[in-house]
């Protein structure tokens, strides 16, 4: 057996089962990968999958035992590469980052640039996505650190850390009805279409819940990922906008546009940022975590990463 074999096998997985995506993924042909996993099956003594012809169908009960194996295995191969990146050009390297828009946007050009100004000769790769996709990055090793708010902790395979906390912040032209306004309520957001987020991104998950408990069902006008968006269709009349806190920080920006508390509507959200578990972390990628949030330090980081995600001191 070769770890040729084996990332033939993951990358298989990772393709639904569909030999000719993962042949193209791998630069190779779809019979040479289907060789492949045929040999190492025939070494094993066992199968993989389940075929109907030629074709995979599903993953077989020994099979998700060897698949385990064989991302530990790579994952071991990547980290002893890392370690050597480490100690051999401990200023250079390649940095790849997945988060959502709103995160992209509004929280990370500070740290991305003071980064840049620390490790001039690291080259950055931004991956944006939903917090879903932001997860499946940092599993299929697209991406060494993950930063989002929903969905995050629901993955076995990652080990997630609390970032900052934030508030959402109702914002309407300056000739709005709410614009007056003290203290919005439920009620008087419910009178209007609103404009927010995509129920997979920043907090939407907390909007909605506030709505359910008292009753009300908001007339949602239009869900975008990006907060921009949100604050452009605001701004032509479309609905009220919900927007996370980070969005409205530029007074020159917005000026146009009024923007009101809503954290004693739909409490303080948290966002996480993620990494996969058991992965050898570089020196810089320590570095650009440490920079997301005064809560992380790299000692409280690598202590979560050898098992204790639990044990961090707030």
């Amino acid at each position: 057996m070769n770890l040729h074999q084996f990332r033939y096998v993951q990358q298989a997985v990772r393709s639904q089962l569909n030999l000719t995506e993962a042949a193209k993924v791998l630069h190779t042909s779809q019979p040479g990968v289907s060789k492949a996993i045929l040999d190492l099956e025939e070494e094993l003594g066992v199968d993989i999958f389940v075929r109907h012809g030629k074709r995979l169908r599903s993953v077989t009960e020994p099979g998700t035992h060897v698949i385990r194996a064989i991302d530990n295995i790579l994952m071991e191969v990547g980290n002893l590469k890392r370690i050597g990146d480490t100690f051999s050009a401990q200023q250079t390297g390649r940095l790849s980052i997945a988060t959502t828009h709103t995160q992209a946007r509004y929280v990370l050009p500070g740290p991305v640039a003071e980064l840049k100004r620390r490790y001039p000769d690291v080259h950055i790769e931004l991956h944006q996505g939903t917090p879903d996709q932001v997860a499946r990055m940092l599993l299929d090793d697209t991406a060494a650190i993950g930063l989002a708010t929903e969905s995050l902790p629901g993955y076995e395979g990652l080990i997630t850390l609390p970032c900052y906390d934030w508030q959402h912040r109702v914002v309407v032209p300056q000739d709005h009805p709410l614009a007056a306004s003290t203290r919005v309520s439920l009620v008087d957001l419910a009178a209007y279409p609103i404009v927010t987020y995509h129920p997979t991104v920043t907090g939407r998950t907390r909007i909605d819940q506030a709505f359910e408990r008292v009753g009300l069902r908001p007339q949602i006008a239009l869900e975008a990922l990006d907060s921009d968006v949100i604050k452009t269709y605001v701004r032509v009349g479309l609905g009220v906008g919900i927007v996370a806190e980070m969005a409205i920080r530029d007074p020159a920006a917005d000026a146009d546009l009024v923007s009101l508390p809503a954290g004693h509507l739909f409490g303080t959200n948290v966002s996480r940022v993620a990494f996969r578990r058991g992965v050898y972390l570089r020196e810089f990628e320590l570095a650009f975590a440490e920079l997301l949030s005064d809560r992380l330090s790299r000692s409280l980081i690598l202590r979560a990463m050898h098992g204790n995600a639990d044990d961090y001191a707030l």
